[in-house]
């Protein structure tokens, strides 16, 4: 099987903020192995990088679905090539 690096930019809205969101994005990215980060944004939504296979990525935002769906409203998934500078991940501020 090929494993094909890659990079998702998700911005997730609707009642994102406030409910541990970027806490529970952390701890699965990391159980997964993915390199990335989380961050509120002013205007309401969760923007979130994350970088590794493109299973592993299917995977975490299935599992993002799984644990935080009843606040998401919406995903805005974009896919692009893997910068290769991420490393961990992390919460940024």
């Amino acid at each position: 099987m090929i494993c094909m690096k890659k990079q998702a930019k998700i911005y997730y809205s609707g009642f994102v903020q406030g409910v541990g969101f970027r806490f529970t994005a952390e701890h699965i990215a990391r159980d997964l192995g993915l390199a990335g980060w989380v961050k509120n944004l002013s205007d309401g939504r969760v923007e979130v990088a994350a970088e590794g296979d493109e299973a592993v990525i299917d995977n975490f935002i299935e599992r993002i679905k799984k644990d935080m769906g009843h606040y998401i409203k919406g995903a805005d998934i974009n896919w692009q090539d893997p910068a290769g500078k991420l490393k961990t991940f992390e919460i940024r501020f």
